[in-house]
C-alpha cells in the first residue's frame, strides 16, 4: 500500500533522517551536475528511488510505484499500457554511467540500477579503498568521538598523506593527536563541501521556471512531440463558402468539396490541396524548435490534415491555432472552461466561459471590423488521450490573438503566477487554462495580460 507519506518533494522527504548520510549527498551531487540539471524527470526518478531505500523502503519500490509518486500519474495508471518508468530507467542508467565516467570519476561510491529492476545498489568505485577497512587499521578500537561514517569521504585519502609526512615510526600515543587533528580537519572540510552541494541544490531549484518544466514535459519525455500549425488553406475554405466545418468532417475530407465563388479551375485545386500556414505559426514553429529542452530526435512538425488521433494517444502535441483554422482543437478543447467558438457561417468567434466566476463576463467578443481592437486566446495544459503524454493548445480569436498566447508562452512573465500555482511539490505541472486578453493592432498583438485561469480542474485525460 502506498500512503500519504510521499506527497511530498523528494528533495525534501528525506532531509530528516538521510540527509547527513554520505550516500544522500552523492545522491545531491548527482542530480546538481550538467547531465541532470535540465533533466527534472530523471532527477526525481533518482531521487525518490534512493529516497525510499536509504530510508529502508526499498521493498516498496516498483514501476507502478515509481509512476505515481516520480512522474505524478494516477492512481488508475497501469503499466503494462504506460511504460514511462521503463522507458525513464534505462535513460537513468545511462546518464549515471555518465557521470561516474566524467563527473563523479572520483567518487568514493557509485550508484548503479540493475537491469531488471529500479533499486539503486551503492558500491565502491573501482581503484577506491574501502574507508571502513582504513579507520580499521588505523584505529582498531574507536576511541574518538567522530563518527566513521561522517567522515569517510574526505579521509579516503588520509592514511596515504600521513604515511608521507612521517615515514618513520612513531609511538601510537604520540601519533593519537596528530590525527585526531588530522580527523578534526577533514571533518571541518567535509561540513563545508557538505553546505556548499545543499546550498547549490536549492538555489538549483529556485532558479528552475516553471516554463523550463513545462517545456521538459513536452520534449524530455520518451514520448515523440508533434508540433501541429494551423490549415490557413482550410480557414479560407470556410470564409469562402460561409460553412463550418466540424472535426469528424475535416478527418474524412469532406472540406474538399465545399462551394467556392467563381474562380478559375486551378486556383481552386490550389485552394483545396496546397498546406498553406501563417507566417506568425511558421514563427512559433521556430522558436518552439529553438527551445533549450527541445530533443531534435523526438521533434515532429505535423500538418493539421495529417494529424492522426493514434498521434494523440502515443505521443505529445502542440496545437497552434483554433477550431477554425486547425480543427483538432476541437478535441482538446472539449472539456476546458473556456471555448473558442464560431458562427455557423464563420462570421463571428467568440470564447465561451462556461462557469463564470465573480468579475468575469460569460463571453469574450472580438469585433474583427476594427483595425485596433481587444482581441482574445485561450493557453491549455492537459493530459493527451491516453494520459500518457500532454496536449498543449494554443488559439486565439484571430491571428493576433495566437501570436500573444504564444509570445506569453514563449517570452515575459504574463504567465508566472499561473505556471508557479500549477507546480506541484513533486516538480510537474497540474493542468491549466488560461484566458488571455491583447490588443490587436494591424493583426499584431500588443500589452497581453491574464484574463482568468484554471487550475486542476481537467486532471482526467481527455
Amino acid at each position: 500500500m502506498i500512503s500519504g507519506r510521499h506527497n511530498t518533494s523528494p528533495l525534501e522527504s528525506p532531509a530528516l533522517q538521510i540527509e547527513d548520510g554520505e550516500h544522500w549527498q552523492l545522491v545531491l551531487r548527482i542530480v546538481a551536475s550538467r547531465r541532470f540539471l535540465r533533466a527534472p524527470l530523471l532527477s526525481r526518478f533518482l531521487l525518490h528511488v534512493c529516497s525510499e531505500t536509504l530510508q529502508g523502503r526499498q521493498d516498496e519500490i516498483s514501476e507502478y510505484q515509481i509512476g505515481v509518486q516520480a512522474f505524478g500519474r494516477p492512481r488508475s495508471y497501469r503499466t503494462i499500457e504506460d511504460n514511462i518508468v521503463r522507458n525513464y530507467a534505462r535513460q537513468l542508467r545511462r546518464r549515471l554511467a555518465e557521470y561516474f565516467a566524467d563527473d563523479g570519476k572520483d567518487e568514493l561510491y557509485r550508484i548503479e540500477i540493475p537491469v531488471g529492476g529500479y533499486i539503486p545498489v551503492f558500491a565502491v568505485q573501482q581503484g577506491h579503498c574501502r574507508t571502513d577497512e582504513i579507520l580499521h587499521e588505523i584505529h582498531p578500537v574507536q576511541e574518538t568521538a567522530i563518527e566513521a561514517s561522517t567522515i569517510k569521504s574526505a579521509f579516503a585519502e588520509a592514511p596515504a598523506k600521513a604515511s608521507e609526512a612521517h615515514p618513520r615510526p612513531h609511538s601510537v600515543s604520540q601519533r593519537r593527536p596528530v590525527r585526531i587533528a588530522l580527523l578534526f580537519v577533514y571533518f571541518l572540510v567535509l561540513v563545508g563541501v557538505t553546505a556548499a552541494a545543499l546550498l547549490h541544490v536549492r538555489l538549483v531549484r529556485a532558479t528552475l521556471q516553471p516554463t523550463s518544466i513545462l517545456w521538459a514535459s513536452l520534449f524530455r519525455s520518451p514520448l515523440n512531440t508533434f508540433v501541429v500549425p494551423a490549415d490557413s488553406g482550410f480557414n479560407l475554405l470556410e470564409d469562402l463558402s460561409r460553412k463550418r466545418v466540424l472535426l469528424g468532417s475535416y478527418v474524412k475530407g469532406d472540406y474538399l468539396g465545399l462551394p467556392l465563388p467563381v474562380m478559375d479551375e486551378h486556383s481552386q485545386a490550389d485552394l483545396r490541396s496546397q498546406e498553406f500556414t501563417s507566417f506568425v505559426d511558421l514563427q512559433v514553429v521556430s522558436a518552439i524548435s529553438r527551445l533549450p529542452e527541445v530533443d531534435p530526435q523526438r521533434l515532429f512538425i505535423r500538418f493539421p490534415r495529417n494529424l492522426r488521433m493514434d498521434d494523440l494517444k502515443t505521443g505529445n502535441v502542440i496545437l497552434i491555432g483554433s477550431i477554425g483554422s486547425n480543427p483538432w482543437a476541437e478535441l482538446a478543447q472539449r472539456n476546458l472552461n473556456f471555448r473558442i467558438d464560431y458562427s455557423t457561417k464563420m462570421q463571428k468567434a467568440w470564447v465561451e466561459n462556461y462557469s463564470p466566476r465573480a468579475g468575469e463576463a460569460k463571453h469574450y467578443d472580438s469585433l474583427w471590423t476594427e483595425p485596433s481592437h481587444p482581441t482574445y486566446a485561450v493557453i491549455a495544459y492537459q493530459p493527451n488521450l491516453s494520459g500518457a503524454g500532454h496536449i498543449l493548445l494554443i488559439e486565439g480569436l484571430d491571428v493576433a490573438g495566437t501570436q500573444a498566447a504564444a509570445d506569453a508562452l514563449l517570452h515575459g512573465e504574463t504567465l508566472m503566477p499561473v505556471l508557479r500555482a500549477a507546480m506541484q511539490p513533486n516538480g510537474e505541472l497540474r493542468s491549466f487554462e488560461v484566458l488571455l486578453q491583447s490588443t490587436s493592432i494591424e493583426s499584431n498583438a500588443a500589452t497581453t495580460q491574464v484574463v482568468a485561469s484554471r487550475i486542476g480542474e481537467n486532471e482526467s485525460h481527455l
